[in-house]
């Protein structure tokens, strides 16, 4: 099989959203070793300046609400004023509770859909509007996640799943064009988010570093499903073959099962208390509200 050719990303401009800390940093840094000016933007303005100062001069850190439009514009203008035309729009930024999702607040519930999958959208969208007419790039960081469904990450699971489907839509009306659209999906990643997860049996426990490596390299290569680690990619489209029965058997040998449902929930409770909205006086509120910002994108055609 022939080798894609390595393209170079030296000179061009690049925006990372939840960019403060894991996979966003260590994939600021990655891009800053291939020559790439890289802004991070972050619900987390000061960890964002912060993290920016500590990557090296040049880099850009500011405040960033990927669920806010005017935020989110304010943070692109900024962006190209400062280092010039955007070419890499990496979507990033994420939450994942874990939990029974019959307990799981609905206000929480609607802030998964809100980052994870409106975020998303959001960020799409801005991002094919500077992209028109140029050649770029979009990434979209899902998940293994956004392949299978776990127990106890129902909301998360669906909201990858979701990210997975956007990119492949977003792929078939960008066919012809001059953007590519990449989807990275790893296992489970040494981050706050990932905190007190077990690791699959026989997959290595990945760092956030081995996964923007592979990003970066998926973007020059021009990959559009780029698994971490790839051979997690062969495993994931051979069960698509196999009857529903060996899936599940596959998944029980892998243990599954017990990656979200037997989380240390104590390693977990600073990250849990951290992303949890503060509750409504009308819980339905939360989903309604959700569900009309769906409703608004979807209708923005």
């Amino acid at each position: 099989m022939r080798r894609r050719q390595t393209a170079s990303l030296e000179g061009s401009v690049a925006v990372i959203t939840g960019g403060a800390r894991g996979i966003g940093r260590a994939t600021a840094a990655a891009l800053i070793d291939r020559g790439v000016r890289v802004a991070i933007g972050d619900i987390d303005g000061d960890g964002a300046r912060r993290t920016a100062q500590e990557l090296g001069a040049g880099v850009l850190g500011l405040p960033l609400d990927v669920t806010d439009r005017g935020s989110f514009n304010d943070f692109l203008d900024q962006v190209q004023r400062q280092l010039g035309q955007i070419d890499i729009f990496v979507n990033n930024a994420g939450i994942m509770p874990l939990g029974r999702f019959e307990h799981e607040r609905d206000e929480l519930t609607a802030r998964v859909l809100e980052v994870n999958v409106l975020g998303v959208m959001l960020g799409c969208k801005l991002a094919l509007a500077r992209l028109e007419g140029r050649r770029g790039h979009i990434v979209n960081i899902a998940s293994v996640a956004g392949k299978v469904g776990l127990s106890r990450g129902v909301s998360y699971c669906t909201s990858k799943h979701a990210v997975v489907g956007l990119s492949e839509a977003i792929r078939a009306e960008l066919a012809g064009s001059g953007v590519q659209l990449h989807i990275v999906m790893p296992t489970p990643v040494l981050t706050e988010l990932a905190a007190g997860l077990r690791p699959l049996r026989g997959v290595p426990t990945l760092r956030p570093e081995d996964v923007a490596e592979a990003l970066v390299e998926g973007i020059a290569r021009g990959r559009v499903d780029i698994y971490v680690p790839r051979s997690v990619g062969l495993l994931v489209r051979s069960s698509g073959l196999l009857p529903r029965a060996l899936t599940d058997l596959v998944a029980r040998l892998l243990g599954a099962g017990r990656v979200f449902a037997r989380a240390d929930l104590l390693a977990r409770a600073g990250y849990e208390a951290k992303i949890a909205p503060p509750p409504e006086a009308d819980p339905a509120a939360s989903v309604a509200s959700a569900a009309a910002k769906v409703a608004d994108a979807l209708g923005d055609h």
